[in-house]
C-alpha cells in the first residue's frame, strides 16, 4: 500500500471532504446566480459576501454535528470555541476558508476553491482543498501521504530555478508590505523561468503539490489561506518554510513551498532580494 492509500478511510478527513462538498454545493448555485446577472452589476458582491457566508456556514455545521468539541477559525467567522465537552478536543482547531480566490468568483474565472486543515497543537493534520469548478479534490494527512481525487501526488523532479515555473499571491493594493513584496518579485521574475499569479493561494500550493508548479511564495496571507495547502505540499514530498527556512509560517503568514530541488535557490534569491 502507498503512503497516500486509503486516506479517505480516516474519519475526520472524511468530515471534511463531506464539509467541503457541502460547500461547493452552495458555491455552484451561486455562480449560477452571478451568470444571470448583467456584467458588473452592483449586487454582484452581495450575492458574493452571501455566499462566503452560507458556504462558511455550511462547513461550520457540518464539522460542529460531527466534532462539537474542536474549535473552529474561519476567515469569516472569526474563531468559535468548542463546546462543553471542548476539553476533550485534544486542541483540536480548524481552519477554514470557504472561497479561496473571491475576486476570481465574483468575475467568473475559474480559478477558486474551498480550504479545510485541521491543526491538533501546533501541528496540521489534516487537509482538504476542493477546487469545485474542475472537480479536483486534493487531501493529506501527515505521514500519510496526499492525493488528487484519489491518486497519489508528487512534486515536480526541477532542479534549477531558472528552469522552474514559480507560484505567488500579491499582497493587497492597501497592504504595508507591497512595496516590499514587489522588490521581491522584480528581483525575481528575471531568475525564474516563469511566474504565475492566479488568485487562489490553497490551489496554487496544490498545484505545487501536483507538480504544475515548481514552487510558491506569499509574504501577506493568513492561516486559513496557507495551512491545508502547506500540508498538502509537504506530504507530495515538497519543503515548506518560512522565508528564513524554519517552520513558523503560520505565525509570520510567510511561505515558501517548492520541490526540494530548488526550495534552498528560492529561499536564498527571496533573501537577497528583501530590501
Amino acid at each position: 500500500m502507498t503512503p497516500a492509500a486509503g486516506i479517505a478511510d480516516d474519519p475526520l478527513l472524511a468530515v471534511a471532504i463531506r464539509a467541503a462538498r457541502r460547500a461547493a454545493a452552495v458555491i455552484d448555485d451561486a455562480a449560477r446566480d452571478l451568470k444571470r446577472l448583467p456584467t458588473h452589476a452592483k449586487s454582484h458582491g452581495d450575492l458574493v459576501s452571501a455566499a462566503d457566508a452560507d458556504a462558511e456556514n455550511a462547513i461550520i455545521a457540518t464539522l460542529r454535528a460531527a466534532f462539537p468539541e474542536h474549535a473552529i477559525l474561519g476567515e469569516e467567522s472569526g474563531e468559535l470555541m468548542g463546546g462543553a465537552t471542548a476539553a476533550r478536543g485534544g486542541g483540536c482547531k480548524w481552519l477554514v476558508d470557504p472561497i479561496d480566490g473571491t475576486v476570481n468568483f465574483l468575475h467568473g474565472y475559474p480559478y477558486y476553491a474551498i480550504s479545510l486543515a485541521l491543526a491538533q497543537g501546533p501541528r496540521i493534520t489534516h487537509a482538504v482543498v476542493l477546487d469545485p469548478v474542475h472537480d479536483e479534490l486534493f487531501a493529506a494527512i501527515a505521514g500519510r501521504g496526499a492525493t488528487r481525487n484519489g491518486a497519489a501526488l508528487h512534486v515536480s523532479a526541477c532542479h534549477a530555478l531558472d528552469e522552474a515555473l514559480v507560484g505567488t499571491v500579491f499582497p493587497t493594493r492597501a497592504s504595508p508590505k507591497m512595496p516590499g513584496y514587489l522588490t521581491v518579485f522584480n528581483r525575481l521574475l528575471p531568475r525564474c523561468r516563469g511566474m504565475r499569479r492566479a488568485g487562489a493561494c490553497a490551489l496554487d500550493l496544490c498545484y505545487v503539490a501536483a507538480g504544475r508548479l515548481d514552487g510558491f511564495f506569499v509574504m501577506s496571507l493568513s492561516s486559513w489561506d496557507i495551512a491545508a495547502g502547506a500540508l498538502i505540499v509537504e506530504e507530495a514530498g515538497g519543503r515548506i518554510g518560512d522565508f528564513a527556512g524554519g517552520p513558523d509560517f503560520l505565525r509570520t503568514n510567510e511561505l515558501i513551498a517548492a520541490a526540494p530541488g530548488i526550495f534552498g535557490a528560492l529561499r536564498e534569491a527571496i533573501a537577497a532580494a528583501r530590501p
